[in-house]
Parts: structure tokens; C-alpha cells; sequence
């Protein structure tokens, strides 16, 4: 059996297609559960979920999707744990591309698959979904280069997962951080293509910006016990500032996208981000960051 765990904090509505997208796998029904965990929200999805009579939910006070995480696999049934986000669609093939990714591979391999944005409305994207379809969710190199998954899709066996340990909390990047266990605890990671999931873009520059702090402030956190970090940092600052001309070659020679237009548009946003990058590296130089889910 594979268990689906889902982290859920406020996100009702998105919540509703995800299960929906769940309902419709093509893996017999009687293979797999699905756990939502939710994780503080100001009204709790219990009619959600109380739509899908096969799901269960379960609560996790302590604030993170790691830690929400870890409590939907402390009460799995499944040999194999699956974990996605609650604004995610699973492509109608998504777990019987990790049934059958199981049974090819050794022990202790963890899968990661392809993540793909959702554009709001189908063949017309927005300058943030043109940009995010190309930077968003790069799991392909994460998984091929840098030893990780992002935990919006990854897939582990249960006994690989009590081997490697629970993710970790808010204030760091759990995929990262968890990836960086597992290689230390013997495990390798496996990319399936096959195993799809789709992920709305960020609506906003704002919300880009969120995101990115986001993730700048966990890799403050893991890079500042090191000696000499500071320096490392400052350089790796005046890197991203100068990054969008090789940025630029990406998105125009990307399948991802279609059209100078689009292309354009992603380039525009690449370069606002990567300023702003930039900014709240130099800001962080100075001092901590607490990191905010969901904000």
C-alpha cells in the first residue's frame, strides 16, 4: 500500500481539487490511503474532507510542513509513503508511476518526479507562470545533481524513511535538509519522469518575493554554522545580481515555454527576482530571519 501525506494549512479550496485529483488515480483504490494533516488553520478542512469518505485527517500543532509531514507518516499503513502539497494535482498516472518505480528499484532509492506549473488558464501564461515554468520546480536537476526532491513530490519506502529520520522544522529547507540525510544514511535518489504533479504559479510578484524570502532565510540558517560563511555569502549575493544574463539564455532555449512573448515576460521576472534575491541576501548578512509558512 502507498500512503499519500498531505500538509494543510489554510488552502481549503485548493485542498478540495487536490483529493479530487486523488480520486481519480488510475492505481486500484484498495493500493493506497490518503492522510491530510492539517497544521493550525483558522477552520480546519473537516468538510473537505468529510467529501472524501476514504481520506483521513489528522492534526499537528507544531508549525511547518515538515513536522506536519512527519505526523501523517507516524500514523501511515502503507510500505510506501508519498508526499505532495495540498495546492497540488496528481497527474491521474502519479501513483501508479511510483508502484511501479518500486519494483524496479533497489532498496534504498527515494523517488522524485516532475513537477509542472498550472497555468490559470489553459495555453496562456501569465509573466509569473512563464517564469515559474521554467525556474519554479527544476526537480529534474535537484534529483540528477543535487542529491535531493522537492517534497511537493517524492516518494520513500517506509523503512528507508525511519532510517534516514523525520524532516526537519520551519526554520530550515526540509527537501534540501532531508536530502542531505538521506545521502549521509546510504539512500539514492531516483528521478521518474512519469510521476507528475501539477503546481499552481504564484499569483503575484509579491507572493514570488514570499516565497523566495522564504527560502533565502533557510539557507541562511543552514549556511551560517560554517567558518567564513559570511564571505561565501557576499559572493554568492553578487552571483544571483549578475545571473540573469545566463538566466536569459535559459528561458529562451526552454521546451517549457512557447512564443517570444512568453519568453519576454519570464526574462522581465527573472530580473525583478533575482534583484530581490540579491537585496534580502545582503539584508540577511547582518542578521537572522525567521521563516513564516504560508505566509
Amino acid at each position: 500500500m502507498i500512503s499519500v501525506i498531505i500538509p494543510h494549512l489554510n488552502q481549503a479550496e485548493a485542498l478540495e481539487a487536490c483529493l479530487r485529483s486523488l480520486d481519480a488515480q488510475t492505481l486500484s483504490r484498495d493500493l493506497f490511503e490518503v492522510l491530510v494533516v492539517d497544521n493550525g488553520s483558522a477552520m480546519p478542512p473537516v468538510e473537505v474532507v468529510a467529501g472524501h469518505p476514504d481520506v483521513r485527517l489528522m492534526y499537528e500543532s507544531h508549525p511547518g510542513p515538515g513536522p506536519a509531514r512527519n505526523a501523517g507518516a507516524a500514523y501511515a499503513r502503507g510500505d510506501i509513503l508519498a508526499f505532495m502539497d495540498a495546492d497540488c494535482r496528481a497527474h491521474p498516472d502519479w501513483l501508479a508511476a511510483i508502484h511501479e518505480a518500486f519494483q524496479q528499484v533497489r532498496p534504498a532509492t527515494i523517488l522524485g518526479g516532475e513537477v509542472r506549473i498550472r497555468p490559470a488558464v489553459e495555453g496562456c501564461f501569465t509573466a509569473i507562470e512563464a517564469y515559474e515554468s521554467v525556474f519554479g520546480f527544476r526537480n529534474r536537476l535537484y534529483v540528477t545533481k543535487h542529491g535531493y526532491s522537492v517534497t511537493a513530490n517524492l516518494a520513500v519506502r517506509r523503512a528507508d524513511f525511519a532510517r534516514v529520520g523525520p524532516f526537519p522544522g520551519i526554520q530550515f529547507a526540509e527537501d534540501m535538509q532531508w536530502g542531505q540525510m538521506a545521502i549521509r544514511a546510504g539512500c539514492e535518489f531516483r528521478y521518474v519522469p512519469g510521476m507528475v504533479v501539477f503546481h499552481p504559479a504564484r499569483r503575484s510578484l509579491r507572493e514570488l518575493y514570499a516565497k523566495w524570502d522564504r527560502q533565502i532565510t533557510h539557507y541562511r540558517n543552514m549556511a551560517q554554522g560554517a567558518r567564513g560563511w559570511q564571505l561565501r555569502w557576499l559572493a554568492m549575493a553578487l552571483l544571483v545580481l549578475a545571473s540573469p544574463a545566463a538566466g536569459a539564455i535559459t528561458v529562451m532555449t526552454s521546451g517549457r515555454l512557447h512564443g517570444i512573448r512568453a519568453r519576454l515576460k519570464a526574462i522581465a521576472v527573472l530580473c525583478a527576482v533575482r534583484s530581490h534575491r540579491t537585496a534580502k541576501m545582503l539584508a540577511l548578512l547582518r542578521r537572522e530571519g525567521a521563516v513564516v509558512w504560508n505566509r
